[in-house]
C-alpha cells in the first residue's frame, strides 16, 4: 500500500469501514454503499478532494433526516421565488395602462422586462460569487429580505420608470436565490438522496401556481374593464397593486420562517476555506439535530494533511459574527483575484464541462423568457374561432393557472427520471426537444383552447428540464468552487434574458417567429447536453 492508499481513519455508526484517499479519487461507479465521486484528482486540490470525500461520507453517516427534511421546506423557498417573481413581472404588465399612474409609454411595455432581467444579472452574479468567499447563509437570508421589501414598495409606485427601478430591486434579490439555495440544500444531502434536489423544482412549479392564483384572484376582480373605449384610470386599477403587496408580504413571511428554522452554514464551504475546526462544528450540528452521534473527529481530515505531506491550514479565526474581525473580510477580499474562476475551468474536461452548460444556460435563458414572460399578453390575444374576440382578462390569468399547474407532475417525474439509465443527461436531453417540439407544435393553434393544450404540453416538459437543469448545474462543481460555477451559469442566463426584452421591443409579438426562435434554441440545448462528460448518477457530488 503507498502513502496515498493509507486509509484515513473510519467512520463510526453501522458502515464502519475505513475511507482509502485513493476512493476520493474514483470515477468509475462504486457499489451501494459506497458511492464513488464525480470528480477525479486532475479536477481540482487533491488534498481538499479527499476531505471533501471524507466529508461525504460523514454526510452519508447521519444520513436523511430532521434537518434534511427542514431545509427541503425552507430552501425550497428560492425555487418558488425564482419562478414567482420574473411571472410577477409578466402578470402586472398588462394592467400598467391607467392614465392617472403607472402607464408604458407606447410600444416600451417591454423595458419591464430588461429592468427584471438586469437585476437578475447583477443579483446572480453578486450573491453567487459572494457565496463562496463570504459564505452561503448571508445570501441564504438577505435575498428575501431584499425581494420582500423592493415588491411591496412597487405596489406604491406612482409612475413606470418607479416601477421599472424596484422591479430591478426586487431582481437583484430573486437572482441569487437559486445558485445559493442548491448549493446548501445539495451540500447537506447524503449521495443516496442526492435526486431530490431535481425533485426540488416542484417548488418551482408551486411558485408558478402561486403567482397566477394570486393574479386571477386579485388583478382579475379590481382592474379596469377590458372595453376598448374605457379609459383605465389608478383608483379602478388596484388589482396588480394588491397582488404585488400580497407577493411582497408572502416573500417577508419566508423570510422570517428560514429564521424559525435555523440554517448552518455548509461544512463543505468552511473545508473549501480550509478551516476544518468549523466544517466539523457545522456537522456536529447536523447530526445533533438529526439525533445522531458525532461521525468523524478533527483527527479524521488531518490525516489527509498528513498523508500528502502538508501542513494543516491555520485560517484566520473569527467570532460568530462574520464582521467581529475585520481582517478575515479583508483576506477574503485581497484573495479573490479570480482564482474561484480559474478553478471552474481548471484542466481540458472540466472547462469543457463549464463551458458547455454555461452556454446551455444562456440559450435557454433568450429561449425561456421571449416565449414565456409574454405569455399572458399572447394569450389574451389569441382567437377562440374568432380572432375579433380576445380573452378577457379573468379568461387570460385562469388560462396561465392551468399551464402552471401542469408543471408540477413534470417536475416530478424528472425525480424519478434522473435515477434511471438514462441519467440526467438523457433525461435533460429528452426533455429539451420535447419542450421545443410542442413550442412549434403551439403555432398550429387556431383557438385558445388548442393553444392551451399545447402550452400544457411545454409547461409539463419544461418542468422536467429545468428540474433536471438546477440539480444538474450544482452536482457538476465541486463545493469549493459550486456557487462561482453555478454562479456564471445564471449569469449567462440573465445576460441572454436581457435580449428577450430588446428583442420584443423591435419585433412585433403578434406574429410565432419569436415561438419558431424559442422552440429552435431548445432544440439545440437538447442536442449540447449529449456532449456533457460528467454522469452525477450514482456517484457522490463533493
Amino acid at each position: 500500500m503507498s502513502d496515498h492508499e493509507e486509509p484515513v481513519k473510519a467512520l463510526s455508526g453501522k458502515d464502519d469501514r475505513p475511507i482509502h484517499v485513493s476512493e476520493s479519487f474514483k470515477s468509475d461507479s462504486g457499489s451501494d454503499s459506497d458511492v464513488s465521486a464525480l470528480f477525479s484528482a486532475e479536477d481540482g486540490d487533491p488534498v481538499y478532494l479527499a476531505k471533501s470525500k471524507v466529508l461525504s461520507r460523514a454526510i452519508d453517516q447521519i444520513g436523511f433526516g430532521r434537518y434534511q427534511y427542514g431545509l427541503l421546506v425552507v430552501a425550497g423557498f428560492g425555487w418558488l421565488a425564482d419562478n414567482a417573481w420574473p411571472i410577477v413581472t409578466s402578470l402586472v404588465l398588462a394592467r400598467l395602462v391607467e392614465v392617472d399612474g403607472v402607464h408604458y409609454p407606447p410600444k416600451r411595455a417591454p423595458y419591464l422586462t430588461l429592468a427584471q432581467n438586469l437585476g437578475l444579472l447583477a443579483g446572480a452574479a453578486f450573491w453567487s460569487l459572494s457565496s463562496d468567499i463570504i459564505g452561503r447563509r448571508w445570501a441564504f437570508n438577505f435575498t428575501f429580505l431584499i425581494t420582500g421589501i423592493f415588491g411591496v414598495v412597487a405596489g406604491a409606485s406612482p409612475n413606470f420608470g418607479a416601477m421599472g427601478t424596484f422591479c430591478a430591486l426586487w431582481s437583484f434579490g430573486v437572482g441569487g436565490n437559486l445558485p445559493v439555495d442548491s448549493a446548501i440544500f445539495l451540500e447537506a444531502l447524503p449521495s443516496t438522496h442526492q435526486w431530490i434536489l431535481t425533485a426540488m423544482s416542484s417548488w418551482w412549479a408551486l411558485g408558478q401556481i402561486l403567482a397566477n392564483l394570486l393574479s386571477w384572484a386579485l388583478i382579475s376582480n379590481f382592474s379596469c374593464d377590458d372595453s376598448a373605449t374605457t379609459v383605465c384610470r389608478k383608483d379602478d386599477n388596484k388589482g396588480w397593486r394588491y397582488f404585488m403587496y400580497t407577493m411582497g408580504g408572502l416573500t417577508l413571511v419566508m423570510f422570517l420562517l428560514r429564521f424559525a428554522f435555523r440554517v448552518f452554514e455548509s461544512p463543505k464551504f468552511y473545508l473549501a476555506r480550509g478551516d476544518d475546526e468549523r466544517a466539523l462544528q457545522s456537522l456536529n450540528k447536523i447530526a445533533a439535530i438529526n439525533r445522531k452521534p458525532p461521525p468523524i473527529t478533527i483527527e479524521d481530515l488531518q490525516r489527509v494533511d498528513e498523508i500528502y505531506g502538508r501542513d494543516e491550514v491555520k485560517p484566520v479565526k473569527s467570532k460568530n459574527s462574520l464582521f467581529a474581525n475585520n481582517q478575515l473580510l479583508k483576506e477574503k477580499i485581497r484573495k479573490f483575484d479570480l482564482s474561484h474562476i480559474r478553478q471552474c475551468f481548471a484542466n481540458r474536461r472540466l472547462a469543457f464541462s463549464s463551458s458547455l452548460i454555461i452556454f446551455m444556460w444562456g440559450l435557454i435563458g433568450l429561449a425561456f423568457p421571449l416565449y414565456n414572460a409574454f405569455l399572458p399578453y399572447y394569450l389574451e390575444n389569441k382567437s377562440n374561432g374568432n380572432a375579433n374576440k380576445p380573452l378577457s382578462v379573468r379568461e387570460t390569468y385562469r388560462n396561465s393557472l392551468i399551464v402552471s399547474v401542469i408543471g408540477i407532475p413534470g417536475a416530478l417525474l424528472a425525480a424519478v427520471l434522473v435515477e434511471l439509465r438514462i441519467g440526467r443527461k438523457g433525461t435533460l436531453f429528452g426533455s429539451c426537444i420535447l419542450t421545443g417540439v410542442f413550442l412549434f407544435a403551439s403555432t398550429t393553434a387556431k383557438t385558445s383552447n388548442a393553444y392551451l393544450g399545447w402550452n400544457c404540453a411545454f409547461s409539463f416538459c419544461s418542468n422536467i428540464m429545468y428540474g433536471v437543469l438546477y440539480a444538474y448545474t450544482p452536482e457538476i462543481f465541486y463545493a469549493k468552487i459550486r456557487g462561482t460555477g453555478v454562479g456564471l451559469a445564471a449569469s449567462f442566463n440573465r445576460i441572454f434574458g436581457v435580449f428577450a426584452p430588446i428583442i420584443a421591443i423591435f419585433a412585433d409579438l403578434t406574429t410565432s417567429a419569436p415561438i419558431f426562435v424559442s422552440g429552435a434554441l431548445f432544440l439545440v440545448s437538447g442536442f449540447l447536453a449529449l456532449l456533457l462528460p460528467y454522469e452525477p448518477r450514482g456517484k457522490s457530488s463533493l
